[in-house]
């Protein structure tokens, strides 16, 4: 891996590791990519195709919206996104995208320890 490669991630770079167009039988049967890792965090690019069937995850996570737009589901709150907009969610919170438009795409941060952190 080069020295930009472990430093800088691009959209590109991640849909070419997530073959398109997005249908079953993506890598592992997940629609995403994992683009750089360091300690606690990873940067992920997550584009979901018609239903987002994620789980609650082990730790804090920051999504970036990069294209597409709908609702965000956390808890038993909904929130509208658009590109640009930024979503944190706490490790362990029930979380997915819905109604989202087609070519949707986020970046993902995941970081901090087991359980998130301390509030």
């Amino acid at each position: 891996m080069s020295e930009a490669q472990r430093h800088r991630a691009t959209v590109a770079a991640a849909r070419a590791q997530i073959p398109g167009p997005p249908a079953p039988g993506w890598p592992d049967g997940t629609p995403f990519a994992t683009l750089l890792a360091h300690g606690t965090m990873s940067v992920e690019y997550y584009a979901p195709v018609g239903t987002d069937l994620q789980q609650p995850h082990d730790q804090d996570e920051l999504y970036f919206i990069e294209r597409g737009s709908g609702v965000f589901a956390l808890e038993d709150e909904e929130l509208p996104f658009a590109p640009g907009d930024c979503l944190f969610v706490p490790a362990g919170a029930r979380h997915r995208f819905k109604s989202f438009t087609a070519g949707f795409g986020a970046w993902v941060v995941f970081f901090g320890p087991p359980g998130g952190e301390r509030p």
